[in-house]
């Protein structure tokens, strides 16, 4: 979950994981800590057509979920950071 500034709705000011409530490093309105934002909208066809989501997850969370999976997720290592 991600709260923004409320002067400057664009600043950053605090980031939660919305799975184990753990703050993340916020500095200066900058994440400073690793973390997986998901900002998704559902189209037809499912049970949530028409709904938008977004939670982020610290990178704990996110791996202990990636374990679960039954096929794994793809990754590679990327050349250029930007």
């Amino acid at each position: 979950m991600r709260i923004y500034s409320e002067e400057n709705k664009t600043e950053l000011v605090r980031v939660v994981c919305n799975c184990c409530g753990k703050d993340l490093l916020v500095e200066n309105g900058f994440l400073k800590e690793e973390c997986i934002h998901v900002d998704h909208d559902f189209g037809f066809f499912g049970q949530k057509d028409g709904m938008s989501h977004k939670f982020d997850l610290c990178e704990e969370c996110y791996r202990k979920i990636v374990e679960g999976f039954s096929i794994p997720a793809e990754e590679w290592e990327r050349k250029e950071l930007l």
